[in-house]
């Protein structure tokens, strides 16, 4: 049974019931036992694991007791957001370790009490190898997307990662696709393994409807527009396969006042992620991407992919496709092949199992018919969505309290004198992050006024320490 306060959470997050990969996890993941887990994209797998480390950690212990890796940044973040929603009430601490970001940033990061880290393999070995990533109380390991890990080249330094983790652990390994290299690394370093394959009905994503046209390379930004008119989608990703195909696309559709935005490896860290997140929201319609961001995009609502250019790798496609039809939503996937392409277009039916449809002849007549509509869904204002994690954190008030390490201050000092004060409990206190001469402490259950007010005048070990809201 878990926690009342990981119950709380979840419930606050608005997960109701638990899906089929979530109800077959998390049991045995609370009995410590190892787990290979083949299971599509978009089916809870982050909750599946992410609630139980939530339950298993001790909240005492300061070196971190967990490790997730993921195969890209965007994925690290976004577990890494998870993990902090489930764990907000059992104050857990969870830290994101990823490359292009700085180094030394993440090291002072790493010196407060974090019980999970989520990272990228070259990162998450760069501060493992140099000393400032203590895995001496790693007591649990998931290895998330395992395939795509694979795939991106990843397989030496996750061997690398393990080799220098405690032996006695719990390992879990998620992915879509088992293939004879994943077995391999599951035999070699995982013991008694549980295998829990969610069933997917003889096509990859039940609810997804899969089309696809041959058009000439030359035509498909027309293409393109009369499909975009004809389907009007609400949310949409088109992959590309290069970043400079990305470039042009994007500013061929600015240009054509489509409300659109792009993502690709060449982007800055924060730039991808400030994307990510406006895109989340629903600020723009239309989302130009590379391969490399299809990887870990939870969004929930796109209701159309488009194959701008048809995936050399058959996963890709899988991933790609994957991006639409979540959390039991139905979704569209389009592919756009040159008469070219043939080849690859049967080598990724044969990967999923099925030929793909070709789709309905997009008539001029219907295009022009459906034109207005179209404008008139670009012009209006998208209704922004509200983040899973946005009615729990509606309650958390943020406190700076200006006296850290070099005053001898603990978090005990602060859940103490805060718990003390009328009508507050530990309960109602956060995750606390306690620098060198600053304090953050989240105060949650909407008790933040009450509690500025009193710290105001009340001492933290003998200290007067000045607090205010602290800046986002």
């Amino acid at each position: 049974m878990l926690d009342e306060k990981i119950l709380k959470a979840i419930e606050q997050l608005g997960y109701t019931e638990p899906t089929e990969v979530q109800q077959k996890v998390i049991p045995v993941a609370l009995k410590k036992q190892d787990i290979l887990v083949k299971s599509k994209t978009g089916s809870g797998k982050t909750a599946a694991f992410a609630t139980p480390l939530c339950e298993l950690v001790d909240w005492e212990e300061n070196k971190p007791q967990a490790l997730v890796l993921t195969p890209t940044r965007e994925l690290a973040v976004q577990v890494q957001e998870d993990i902090t929603n489930i764990g907000r009430y059992k104050r857990i601490k969870g830290l994101a370790l990823y490359g292009k970001s700085p180094f030394a940033k993440q090291k002072l990061a790493l010196k407060q009490k974090t019980h999970i880290v989520v990272g990228t393999p070259g990162r998450v070995l760069d501060h493992m190898e140099k000393g400032t990533l203590d895995v001496s109380k790693i007591e649990y390991l998931v290895i998330d997307e395992a395939d795509e890990m694979l795939n991106m080249g990843f397989l030496e330094q996750v061997e690398s990662i393990i080799k220098l983790l405690p032996k006695e652990r719990t390992t879990m390994l998620f992915s879509a696709t088992l293939s004879d290299e994943i077995k391999k690394l599951s035999n070699k370093y995982m013991r008694d393994a549980v295998s829990i394959e969610i069933a997917v009905t003889e096509d990859h994503a039940p609810d997804i409807e899969h089309v696809k046209y041959v058009v000439k390379e030359e035509q498909k930004q027309a293409f393109l527009e009369k499909l975009t008119i004809l389907e009007n989608p609400d949310s949409c990703i088109i992959f590309c396969r290069t970043k400079e195909r990305v470039d042009q696309l994007v500013d061929a559709l600015d240009a054509k006042g489509y409300t659109a935005d792009k993502i690709h490896g060449g982007m800055m860290q924060e730039d991808r992620f400030e994307v990510m997140d406006e895109f989340r929201k629903g600020e723009f319609r239309y989302l130009i991407a590379t391969d490399v961001a299809a990887r870990g995009i939870d969004i929930e609502d796109i209701t159309h992919v488009v194959h701008f250019d048809v995936p050399l790798e058959q996963e890709s496609y899988v991933h790609r496709t994957g991006r639409t039809g979540r959390a039991g939503r139905s979704g569209k996937s389009i592919m756009l092949a040159t008469p070219h392409e043939d080849k690859f277009v049967k080598e990724i039916e044969a990967f999923i199992g099925f030929e793909i449809p070709t789709g309905p002849e997009l008539s001029d007549e219907a295009v022009s018919k459906n034109r207005a509509v179209f404008d008139l869904k670009m012009q209006e204002q998208p209704e922004l969505k509200k983040s899973k994690g946005e009615q729990l954190n509606a309650n958390i008030t943020k406190l700076y309290f200006n006296g850290g390490k070099k005053k001898k201050l603990r978090a005990v000092d602060f859940v103490g004198t805060i718990a003390k004060i009328e009508g507050v409990s530990a309960d109602d206190i956060g995750i606390i992050t306690i620098q060198d001469n600053v304090t953050y402490v989240e105060i949650l259950n909407g008790k933040g006024p009450l509690v500025l007010k009193t710290m105001r005048n009340t001492t933290v070990k003998g200290k007067q320490l000045k607090v205010h809201i602290a800046h986002k």
